[in-house]
């Protein structure tokens, strides 16, 4: 009974831990809408990619007709990815809550009316090796815009400490030239008390010794 247990449980989170793959092909018509959901952990990895498959040879390009709207939302309905028009695309987030993740795609309105083959691959998980060159081009530039940003920050400390270094130099050496400055002054002031006080002194003696008084 206790290893039947143990067995459950070991069953239970390897297919917590495992990655999920949801990947599927199938049909809709023009102006209608497919919605796919999936259950996501907190902090699980999320990619997917799509596009419609070419009903013509691979050399050819698709028809015009051939556009779709794509919607990726969290449980709440935040919009984690949005393309319009489109032929292909992916997306890529970090599931922040646990919950029903939905992706619809929609195929553009057209006449007269167009059967399109969609192919839609999504995974979620913590093993996506394989899936490093799936992440959206933007979100690659918003992460290097950060890392330059942070860069220039940094660079802007370094400066800025830089300039507060030289600042504490030059104050130190201000403070050194006052000080030497205070003190010659002080000497100054100290002999000429001194002279002023031995001419009180002598213009003192000579008159009581006139008055006859010492």
């Amino acid at each position: 009974m206790d290893l039947l247990l143990r067995s459950s449980i070991f069953l239970l989170i390897i297919m917590f831990l495992s990655p999920k793959t949801l990947s599927m092909r199938y049909e809709i018509h023009s102006g209608q809408m497919k919605c796919i959901s999936e259950d996501i952990h907190p902090k699980s990895m999320t990619v997917g990619k799509y596009f419609i498959v070419n009903p013509n040879d691979d050399h050819h390009p698709l028809p015009a007709s051939h556009k779709i709207i794509v919607n990726v939302m969290s449980p709440q309905g935040t919009m984690l990815h949005e393309a319009e028009n489109v032929e292909s695309g992916q997306f890529s987030f970090t599931a922040s809550e646990t919950g029903t993740y939905l992706a619809c795609i929609t195929a553009v309105n057209h006449k007269p009316e167009t059967t399109l083959t969609i192919d839609f691959d999504w995974r979620s998980g913590v093993h996506f090796k394989d899936w490093s060159n799936v992440v959206k081009k933007s979100q690659v530039e918003m992460m290097e815009s950060s890392v330059k940003s942070l860069l220039d920050t940094i660079v802007s400390i370094h400066e800025e400490m830089y300039f507060l270094h030289e600042r504490g130099e030059e104050m130190h050496e201000l403070t050194r030239s006052t000080n030497s400055k205070m003190a010659l002054l002080s000497f100054l002031s100290l002999g000429v008390c001194l002279s002023v006080a031995g001419f009180q002194f002598w213009h003192l003696k000579t008159f009581f010794e006139k008055r006859k008084l010492i």
